[in-house]
């Protein structure tokens, strides 16, 4: 009995830390690869623009809602620097985007980036798919969310009506 209790113990800490993890108030320094596996990394990123970054999963269905959003709004996003960030392989994400944003991946302010380290995971601090973070040109953070439903409020502080 005894022994159950401290495993129960142990389990309740342990989800207590995960459940309460923060997301990163500034951007981290990071390492991810763009898509021509040339290292993208914090120097890579635009000066002067909110950069809003979007980590998700392929099969995720939640990250599918997201990304379909994005995409049918793509051009109200034009004022942030837009990174999607998956530890997939390249044929699965293909298939994504394919799917759920055939005109991301055509567009200026969109890089899709992926983290074979997970660094993401561990530097940022996302508590599940998608984890949406949205930094200011100050690199800090405005708004964090793991809801695909809310993307609307994201697309609000871009265009500057939040």
């Amino acid at each position: 009995m005894k022994k159950f209790f401290k495993i129960l113990m142990l389990l309740v800490l342990v989800s207590s830390t995960i459940t309460a993890q923060v997301p990163a108030a500034t951007i981290p320094e990071f390492k991810f690869s763009r898509y021509n596996e040339t290292v993208f990394a914090n120097k890579d990123l635009p000066p002067g623009k909110m950069i809003f970054f979007i980590f998700f999963d392929p099969g995720c269905d939640h990250c599918q809602r997201a990304i379909t959003y994005l995409n049918q709004h793509v051009s109200e996003f034009r004022k942030a620097a837009i990174y999607l960030i998956t530890i997939d392989v390249k044929e699965k994400t293909d298939r994504f985007f394919a799917t759920y944003g055939n005109s991301l991946k055509k567009q200026k302010n969109i890089t899709v980036l992926r983290d074979f380290q997970n660094d993401f995971i561990s530097k940022f601090r996302p508590r599940k798919y998608p984890s949406l973070f949205l930094y200011s040109p100050q690199k800090k953070l405005i708004l964090y969310d793991d809801e695909e439903k809310n993307m609307v409020k994201f697309l609000s502080y871009v265009k500057g009506k939040a």
